[in-house]
């Protein structure tokens, strides 16, 4: 029997809800479906979390989505220095950041994903008791 993972890591890579750790977050699970790739659940659908609290919630992903991107430029470029060199005189630091650049666009619909899903674990913690405690109604919700 495949059993969930409460392992946030894991719950956070495979966009599951914070609270749960089962329900999907997201609508479509492909994220390369640009057109629909960010739109969320109104409610996990396993506990009932609201995927957003207030009004606005998601803005602060913009902090998280650049934090997320430089540590993987800066990744890359120590991945590239340590297996191909880093020099201005071969241009190896123009072919790096060509590739990192690229592949920083091709994984932008993942790491937004990411970044949302983090976000809303930083104000809905783990409840492993879940289903016998009801669900916070937020704030300022407004529908």
């Amino acid at each position: 029997m495949n059993q969930p993972s409460n392992n946030f890591l894991t719950a956070v890579l495979k966009n599951k809800c914070p609270r749960c750790r089962q329900g999907n977050l997201f609508l479509n699970k492909n994220p390369y479906k640009l057109k629909d790739g960010l739109l969320m659940h109104e409610k996990c659908l396993v506990c009932g979390q609201p995927t957003e609290i207030e009004v606005g919630f998601y803005y602060g992903t913009g902090y998280l989505s650049y934090a997320i991107s430089f540590a993987f430029l800066v990744a890359t470029m120590v991945a590239w220095a340590v297996i191909f060199g880093l020099s201005f005189k071969d241009n190896s630091i123009f072919e790096w950041l060509i590739t990192a650049c690229i592949l920083l666009v091709m994984l932008q619909p993942i790491l937004m994903r990411l970044s949302r899903t983090l976000w809303l674990s930083f104000f809905v913690k783990y409840d492993a008791n879940w289903k016998n405690n009801p669900v916070d109604k937020p704030e300022r919700f407004i529908k």
